[in-house]
């Protein structure tokens, strides 16, 4: 149900919004682009995952 909910979020902001791995409602989403290549640990830690 998690990744469905993830895809839909993905889906309905037309790629501006990508959900990170563990990602759950409400949890931080993630705005691709050029400024986040390479700098994703800064805005996500794996911590985040699954809790």
């Amino acid at each position: 149900l998690r990744q469905i909910q993830a895809f839909q979020l993905v889906r309905e902001s037309q790629g501006t919004q990508a959900t990170p791995s563990g990602w759950r409602p409400g949890k931080i989403v993630l705005n691709p682009g050029p400024d986040l290549v390479g700098n994703v640990w800064k805005q996500w830690k794996t911590e985040m995952a699954f809790d």
